[in-house]
Formats: structure tokens, C-alpha cells, sequence
């Protein structure tokens, strides 16, 4: 591994911008380093362990930093992480090695230099999903990784860098990003991979390093809910705490959520953890039936986007994160558990069909529900394993109520300046340029196809073949 002449950034704080003199500024000790005076953007940084935390790397996953021998202090100068504890015991490992974020690094011989962890983003990132956006083949994949870090070192104008002239800088610059996979339904898509987008450069003046710059883009989280409708129903949010080892679904409803919690936050894939009950009643020969729940992006039931969680009261069978029923009986210890239906929905963010970009915006749960009367020879309960479900026990059509949730929080806010590095009018951002390109590809191939049929038909010739670079 070549020496290395600057230092990293640790995407490990929330918040963090450029100020207007050039100087980062972030949370926490870390990094105090002044850039030169420039004009960039802002971009919201993911939420990764906190720096008391951020060195805490298994020993069987740790990533060497610098030369082997390297001193502490030049081991922090290059942001990375040193073991003074490890001085008593046997260890054959690195004592300075990178820790749980996004380190980029310029070297004296102009390459670049990037180590990252899967524990950027929240959830975290699948590293084999990480791709250079512009690169068009040579040395541009990782050249070493792990269970927990991705290798990357490259030519600095290599891999579809762009470069430019800055006064008496010559800066280089890349983008790196991931691929997350989408869920497709009738009314909507989504995805609940996290999304990582890192711009970085490299600053050179003569024949020394200056300076670098990263960017990380990921999707964050989600609230509350609760409301009631003619019937007295109301949905609310159980805030999965549980004071016993191994604890099951049903075991997460032992708290609730009030209204000094909320804005409740949750991550991509985390557990939402929703309970629709009957209030004010004390009929114990009644039940609660959700019909069907879903999810939109406004308040209104019926707006689009929509995704399905529970269609006829089970899991949407097309969602790879089904929704999962946890039953409620005597177990439960509540008084009529009849009254009550809950389940768990991973958490999701909606993105756009068409585009595949993602919303960045509000969520709201709607669940249709029923009053059913039980009897001794009828069930309340959905068939969910049966092509058809059994005709159920009759239900009393003046007590169906549709039952909403407050608002389920997913927002990025980012300041005004995040738009100060914005595409130009030409270009496409990279979000949208892989599905653009995948329909623009998807369309040459069906005419190719449709022409053939028609010249061999008509002309008998053979069919024609259209190669299309994209």
C-alpha cells in the first residue's frame, strides 16, 4: 500500500456542511480540517456509529491503514483507527486500521484510495451492489474486501474521473453509488435498501496532494400513527421494546408509543410494529376484521402511490418483505383479545415508477376494517393459505370503519446549497440514467425484434440485428 499524503473524512455525524470560507465543520473531535476557499454542496450524511463506537472493528475484519509500523499519531493523521490496547496481548492484526466509515485518500503517485465499510448507511450497504458510475472498465472494482469492507484504489484520472482547473489546482473527481432493488405492485413501488452515493476528489497543487471531499447520500426514516373512526377504532404504533431475552413479535406490544415520542424515526427494513383495536366496546362475541391495509404518501386513502400490506386480511403475497400477522389470544392477557388485530410491516420508502428515484416524503397507513359476529360453526379469520378464502361468519355492515395513521416521518432535509452541485441541464443524474437507460435499451431490442418478424415475413430476408451502445 503506497503512503498516503491526506487525510479521510468519517461520515459518522449527522449533520455536516461546508461553511462559506471552504472549512469542514463536523460534530465530535474527529476531523477540524480547512479546505480551500471553493463553493460545494451540501448533502445529507447517514446516520453511522457514533465515534465512540467507530472503531470498534472485529479483529478478523480489520483493514490495515498506512505502513506497517506506523505511529498513532500518523495513524490519526490519516483518520484511521490505532489499538494501544492490543500493545499487552498476542496480536498478529494491523494496530492501525480503517474504521466504520467512508475513508478516501490521495496518494503522492495519484491514486485513488477508498475503504468502505457496510456500515455507512442504515441498514447497511451490500457492498458487491457498489459501482463506479462512469466507469467503462480497466481497474475500477475492488481489489481486496471482507465480510465488512470494500477495497478500492485506481488511477485518480481513471474509472470516468472528470477533471478540472481550479486556479492552480488540477482536482480530480468520481462518483461512486449502489444499486438497491425495487419493489413493484399495481399501485406502486418501493424499496427498503438503503441508497449510497459518494462524490469524492482529489486536490493537487504541483506535486502535492491538497485535498479531498465526500459526499454521502442514503435514505433515513419514519413516525407515528394513531385515529379513530364511527366505530371507535383506533391504529397505533408499539415501540418494540422488550425487557426479556429472545423476545417474539407478540412481546413487542408491551409499550406504546405517546404522543411526547413522536416524530417516531425508523430505518429502511426496521420493524414497524402497527395495532388496530376496538374502543369502548365489551362485547366479547365480536371480533375485529381488517379487510385490507395499505400504505400511500398523503393522507388520502385512495391517492397514489399506494402499496398493498394486507390484502383480504393477509400479508400482500408480491411484497419480498411480507407483512407478518401476529396473533392475538388469551396469551395476550387482554380482556377481549377478539377486539384486537396486529402486525409488523418493514419499513419502506416509496420511489418513483417510472424513474426508480425515491420519494423522500411523508407515509400514512390506511386499514378498511369490519365488526364480525362470531358463532360456533363460522370463523372471524382469514384463510391465508387457501386459494379462496371460507365464507367467513356474517358481519354487520353498519360497523365498517376506515381507520388511518398519522403520519409515518421519511424525510432528507438538505439546505439550499445542496443544489449548488446539481446536474446541468445535459446531464442525467445517475439515479435516473440506469433505469432511462434500461427502458431506452428495452425499446430498441422490442422494435429490433417487431422489424425482423415483419421483414422476414414479407421480404423472407433474414431478421435484422441492431446493436445499441448506451
Amino acid at each position: 500500500m503506497p503512503s498516503f499524503q491526506s487525510a479521510s473524512i468519517s461520515n459518522h455525524v449527522v449533520q455536516s456542511q461546508f461553511s462559506q470560507s471552504g472549512a469542514i465543520h463536523q460534530e465530535g473531535n474527529l476531523l477540524k480540517e480547512s479546505l480551500p476557499e471553493t463553493s460545494q454542496s451540501w448533502q445529507q450524511i447517514p446516520k453511522v456509529p457514533e465515534a465512540s463506537q467507530l472503531c470498534q472493528v472485529d479483529e478478523s475484519s480489520r483493514v490495515g491503514c498506512g505502513e506497517p509500523g506506523v505511529s498513532p499519531a500518523e495513524c490519526e493523521a490519516l483518520d484511521c483507527c490505532y489499538d494501544t490496547r492490543l500493545h499487552m496481548q498476542t496480536y498478529d492484526g494491523p494496530m492501525c486500521f480503517y474504521g466504520k466509515a467512508v475513508t478516501v485518500q490521495c496518494t503522492m503517485d495519484g491514486q485513488f484510495v477508498l475503504v468502505i465499510s457496510r456500515e455507512v448507511t442504515i441498514p447497511s450497504i451490500n457492498l458487491d451492489s457498489i459501482v463506479l458510475l462512469e466507469a467503462t472498465g480497466g481497474p475500477c472494482t475492488a481489489v481486496d474486501s471482507n465480510d465488512d469492507f470494500a477495497i478500492y484504489q485506481f488511477p485518480v484520472a481513471a474509472c470516468g474521473a472528470r477533471t478540472k482547473v481550479e486556479g492552480d489546482y488540477i482536482i480530480y473527481e468520481n462518483t461512486m453509488a449502489s444499486l438497491y432493488e425495487v419493489g413493484f405492485g399495481p399501485h406502486g413501488a418501493i424499496t427498503r435498501d438503503s441508497s449510497f452515493e459518494i462524490t469524492f476528489q482529489c486536490r493537487y497543487l504541483a506535486t502535492m496532494v491538497e485535498d479531498f471531499i465526500v459526499d454521502v447520500n442514503t435514505f433515513p426514516s419514519p413516525p407515528p400513527v394513531v385515529q379513530q373512526g364511527a366505530l371507535r377504532v383506533e391504529l397505533k404504533l408499539a415501540n418494540g421494546a422488550c425487557a426479556t431475552k429472545r423476545c417474539s413479535d407478540a412481546d413487542m406490544y408491551s409499550s406504546y408509543y405517546t404522543e411526547v415520542d413522536y416524530p417516531v424515526t425508523k430505518v429502511l427494513q426496521d420493524p414497524v410494529y402497527v395495532e388496530v383495536r376496538i374502543l369502548q366496546r365489551s362485547d366479547p362475541n365480536i371480533a375485529l376484521v381488517l379487510n385490507h391495509c395499505w400504505a400511500t404518501s398523503s393522507p388520502d386513502s385512495s391517492s397514489q402511490p399506494q402499496w398493498d400490506l394486507l390484502v383480504n386480511g393477509c400479508p400482500y403475497e408480491d411484497d419480498r418483505f411480507r407483512t407478518t400477522l401476529v396473533p392475538v389470544d388469551t396469551s395476550s392477557g387482554l380482556q377481549y383479545p377478539t377486539h384486537y388485530k396486529r402486525f409488523v410491516v418493514k419499513m419502506f420508502t416509496f420511489v418513483e415508477k417510472d424513474l426508480l428515484i425515491s420519494h423522500q416524503e411523508e407515509l400514512f397507513i390506511h386499514c378498511s376494517t369490519v365488526v364480525c359476529q362470531l358463532s360456533a360453526t363460522e370463523s372471524c379469520e382469514p384463510s391465508c393459505h387457501r386459494t379462496r378464502r371460507s365464507a367467513s361468519a356474517a358481519k354487520d355492515s353498519r360497523m365498517k370503519v376506515l381507520v388511518s395513521s398519522g403520519i409515518v416521518l421519511f424525510i432528507v432535509e438538505s439546505p439550499d446549497s445542496a443544489n449548488s452541485q446539481a446536474y446541468s441541464q445535459d446531464e442525467v443524474p445517475h439515479e435516473l440514467g440506469y433505469g432511462l437507460y434500461g427502458v431506452v435499451a428495452l425499446t430498441v431490442i422490442s422494435i429490433c425484434v417487431l422489424l425482423g418478424v415483419v421483414l422476414r415475413r414479407r421480404l423472407k430476408r433474414r431478421p435484422c440485428l441492431q446493436t445499441t451502445r448506451l
